[in-house]
C-alpha cells in the first residue's frame, strides 16, 4: 500500500527475451492483483509477449545495454529517456526480474534514479541503498517460480479464483 492507503503503482522489469517475459506471467499477474496500475518495462524482443500478459496496463520498451547477446552500446540519451519515462509514470515499487546469471543491479539503478520509492529483485551481490528486498533464490529454481517466490515475497499474492498448479491462469472451461 502506499502512504495514501490506496494500491501502488507498480513496475515489473523483464528485459530479455519473449519466452522470459512469458515465464514473468505469474509474477506480474500477483503484481497486478495488488497494484492499481502495473506496467512491464521489456526489451524489444519482449515487448509482444509482455502485450499478451493479463493485467497490464502499459508497456515499457528499452533496448538495455547490459542484456542479451549482441547488445546495443550505451547511449546517454536513450538512458536519460528511459528515466524520464519511468518518472513520469510515478510508480511506487517495481520489482526488476533477472535469470539466475544476470544482475539486477543496472536496471535498479535506472529506477532509483527516476525515483521510484521502493524496488526488489533477486542478487547475489550487494546493493548498498539500489534494493529495499535484496531476495535470494532458490537453488535450480525455474525462472517462473523464482520470479513468482520474489512477488511474493515482496507482499503481492495471486487471485486465487483464477490461479491453477504453479502460479498459472486456471483454464476456462471450453465453450459448448
Amino acid at each position: 500500500m502506499t502512504a495514501a492507503g490506496t494500491a501502488p503503482r507498480t513496475l515489473v522489469v523483464r528485459l530479455d527475451s519473449a519466452g522470459d517475459v512469458l515465464l514473468a506471467g505469474p509474477a506480474v499477474r500477483a503484481a497486478a492483483a495488488g497494484s492499481s496500475f502495473t506496467a512491464v518495462l521489456c526489451g524489444p524482443q519482449g515487448e509482444r509477449a509482455a502485450r499478451l500478459l493479463p493485467g497490464v496496463d502499459e508497456v515499457l520498451v528499452h533496448d538495455a545495454p547490459w542484456v542479451g547477446l549482441e547488445p546495443p552500446p550505451v547511449s546517454r540519451e536513450e538512458t536519460d529517456a528511459l528515466v524520464r519515462a519511468v518518472a513520469a509514470r510515478r510508480f511506487d515499487r517495481a520489482l526488476v526480474l533477472a535469470s539466475f546469471h544476470q544482475s539486477p543491479l543496472p536496471a535498479a539503478l535506472l529506477l532509483r534514479l527516476a525515483g521510484v520509492g521502493w524496488i526488489g529483485a533477486d542478487s547475489e551481490h550487494y546493493p548498498g541503498a539500489l534494493l529495499d528486498l535484496r531476495h535470494r533464490r532458490a537453488p535450480g529454481r525455474h525462472e517462473a517460480q523464482a520470479a513468482l517466490d520474489l512477488a511474493l515475497a515482496a507482499g503481492f499474492a495471486l487471485p486465487r479464483a483464477t490461479t491453477g498448479p504453479c502460479g498459472s491462469p486456471r483454464p476456462r472451461t471450453p465453450p459448448a
